[in-house]
């Protein structure tokens, strides 16, 4: 019987596209944080929160670390690094692969003189034959000392309820910080532009998502119950506002229809989506924009 609950801030790192966000989304059992297959997806600081009967655990998902080119791209190296002081624990995410790069030697190195005791979760291991996921964790090993090292699958759930687990396991008892049905603290309107940008991923080229940014200009609920929501869809380029709209608007309406179909799921009402696309020039290095866009 548990007479004591726990609770603690748990922040969660590594190197972008190694599925910090699909393993926090299927921790909570709901999906909060937007994921595509291509790097740099999460751009800010994600706050969600697990509750059950041993207590509560706040995650700090967190962009992924890399090199930054941008002023954009400083913002989510810093929000990552950032989330470190606030936590109690730290959950480093890597793939499931034997290589090891600069990147990760440099998270090992930061992570080495934080204080706080890191578990080390090896994700897509269901890409990896079993005999070859112990090589691997014994050169995982050589990087630093982990409190637990804890092989999963983000994509299948195998091994994420043990990693629940072993997070309860090492945080103190204290007090709920949220009420039992509160799973994020992201507002409706944040949430939403995030899933229209997670269209935005799925369905342009490779070159076009990173240099796009949604802004949700207005979101009303009408008195029948359906939300209305109009929202611009900001790009860099003259030449990008094509391939965005489309020919006709085709692609434009694909992106609208997917992503209202992911946002009616998160309200639970009915939507009506207006879409208009923008250029801003250079808008990942404009001070002005990145803090009207929500990236300072």
């Amino acid at each position: 019987m548990i007479t004591e609950k726990k609770s603690g801030f748990v922040a969660i790192v590594g190197r972008p596209n190694v599925g910090k966000s699909t393993l926090m989304n299927r921790m909570i059992g709901q999906k909060i944080a937007i994921t595509s297959d291509k790097p740099q997806t999460t751009r800010g600081r994600i706050q969600t929160v697990f509750t059950d009967e041993r207590g509560q655990i706040v995650f700090l998902d967190t962009p992924g670390i890399h090199k930054s080119r941008s002023k954009l791209g400083d913002y989510m190296v810093e929000a990552a690094r950032g989330a470190i002081p606030d936590a109690d624990l730290v959950v480093w995410i890597v793939e499931a692969s034997a290589y090891i790069g600069a990147t990760d030697r440099e998270i090992a190195e930061r992570l080495s003189d934080c204080g706080l005791p890191v578990v080390l979760v090896i994700n897509k291991c269901d890409t990896v034959k079993k005999d070859e996921l112990l090589p691997i964790i014994d050169r995982l090993r050589e990087l630093m000392d982990f409190a637990e090292i804890v092989p999963v699958s983000a994509l299948d759930g195998n091994g994420v309820e043990e990693l629940v687990s072993v997070i309860f396991s090492r945080l103190s008892a204290g007090p709920l910080y949220y009420d039992e049905e509160t799973v994020t603290d992201q507002s409706m309107r944040q949430i939403s532009a995030e899933l229209i940008r997670e269209q935005t991923l799925r369905l342009l080229k490779d070159e076009i998502p990173h240099g796009i940014a949604v802004n949700i200009v207005s979101m009303t609920l009408r008195d029948d119950g359906i939300y209305n929501i109009e929202a611009d869809i900001i790009c860099e380029r003259d030449s990008h506002k094509g391939i965005i709209i489309g020919k006709g608007g085709a692609m434009l309406k694909r992106i609208g229809s997917a992503a209202r179909v992911q946002i009616e799921d998160m309200t639970q009402a009915k939507v009506f989506l207006k879409l208009f696309v923008k250029v801003r020039k250079d808008w990942r290095d404009n001070e002005t924009l990145l803090r009207e866009f929500g990236y300072k």
